[in-house]
């Protein structure tokens, strides 16, 4: 049998050794910066060929981008499952319990059944993206699998520090970019036949949910000394989370969002007669609980929204698209962008940005209305707003 041949050539390689095995293959190996010496991952037709990666190695240690090839090994399954267990957001704070809740569910749901067994190293652009596509098609119209992809880049961005692999191969174009379909927004004559329909001591809870656009859990967690009637105001400092397995937690509003909401003065006397009927004295007691006096929970309020919604003749409608509808009535009304980022607690112009699309729509009703004089025989359009006679007063 032929014995393997070094074929270093003495003189001429700087870095590495290359032999040739019986097979006429070459092998390649090289000494790394921690002292171990490593083979290449395959043998090579020529020298020439383990030379070139012998030489993208030597460009990788000069260059500080060279990584130990070993931990990328790893599972991401196993590498995942530790850092999901530290519950650290990308600020350094302790993940919110709702948070962790929503991490374990993208893992169990979307992430597991395909990544999880699979080395990190393994991962690549291609099949983040094939399973990207898959879980868009096959739940089309869920906004999990961006949230999803939003966590897989996360983790292997801590991998990339960690130094388990060089770069993250998610790198999807709008691969986190949630596309859900446009809520409905609802006319205020509709939310008051919702709240008329619904269980009297959640009256007021719809009226403030769509005129001061507020999330269900800030109006969960809206305690007496939150409420401010004589300015007329409403300070939301706390929200209540129900969490998987039923129970309520309170915490900061969402994304730091605590503000100060006006209250319009039209809301007045439902805000006082249902604080008089349907709250405690104490200045901790809760604005809106369950009939048994416990914190409300969105579960046990669904049924309600939608029996009064089914009476009230009105379908496809969210609890939270009063919110959405509210913001919708307040930018038709003149709000400007900082308002409605102050009024729905928002502390990107993004998130408020999609409420002021119907100004551009009132815009351009008002627009069409006088294209129509322009028309052969146009007779007098009806006026889009009410023409009230105020007398002198009116000069």
């Amino acid at each position: 049998m032929t014995m393997a041949t070094n074929r270093r050539r003495k003189g001429r390689r700087t870095f590495g050794n290359v032999w040739q095995l019986p097979s006429g293959r070459h092998r390649a190996s090289y000494l790394g910066p921690d002292g171990k010496r490593r083979g290449g991952p395959t043998t090579f037709p020529t020298v020439a060929d383990a030379d070139a990666w012998l030489s993208t190695v030597s460009t990788q240690i000069v260059s500080g981008d060279w990584r130990p090839p070993e931990p990328s090994r790893e599972t991401f399954g196993a590498y995942a499952k530790r850092h999901l267990a530290l519950s650290i957001g990308r600020d350094g704070k302790p993940l919110s319990p709702t948070t962790k809740e929503l991490y374990a569910l993208l893992w169990r749901r979307w992430l597991s059944p395909t990544f999880a067994d699979v080395a990190i190293g393994d991962i690549t652009t291609e099949s983040v993206r094939t399973w990207l596509g898959t879980a868009r098609a096959e739940h089309p119209g869920s906004t999990q699998p961006e949230k999803a992809y939003r966590l897989l880049r996360a983790i292997l961005n801590v991998a990339v520090d960690d130094e388990k692999i060089r770069v993250n191969p998610c790198r999807i174009k709008g691969g986190g970019k949630e596309s859900a379909p446009e809520r409905p927004i609802a006319m205020p004559e509709s939310v008051l036949a919702i709240a008329d329909a619904i269980d009297p001591q959640y009256h007021a809870l719809v009226i403030l949910g769509a005129w001061c656009s507020l999330r269900f859990g800030e109006l969960a967690g809206l305690r007496r000394s939150r409420v401010d009637l004589l300015h007329r105001q409403i300070h939301v400092l706390e929200q209540a989370v129900e969490l998987a397995g039923g129970k309520v937690v309170f915490k900061s509003p969402k994304s730091d969002s605590g503000r100060t909401v006006e209250i319009p003065a039209e809301l007045m006397p439902v805000l006082i007669e249902h604080l008089a009927e349907h709250v405690g004295p104490e200045a901790d007691a809760l604005v809106f609980t369950s009939p048994e006096g416990h914190p409300l929970r969105r579960t046990k309020f669904r049924p309600r929204w939608a029996a009064a919604c089914q009476t009230a003749g009105v379908s496809g409608l969210h609890f939270h698209d009063l919110r959405g509808s509210g913001a919708t009535w307040a930018a038709i009304a003149g709000a400007t962008l900082p308002e409605l980022m102050h009024r729905l607690g928002h502390r990107t112009h993004t998130a408020a940005l999609r409420y002021q699309h119907a100004t551009s729509e009132r815009h351009r009703e008002v627009a069409d209305r006088l294209g129509a004089l322009l028309r052969p025989g146009a007779i007098e359009p009806e006026p889009i707003a009410e023409v009230v006679d105020i007398g002198n007063g009116g000069r």
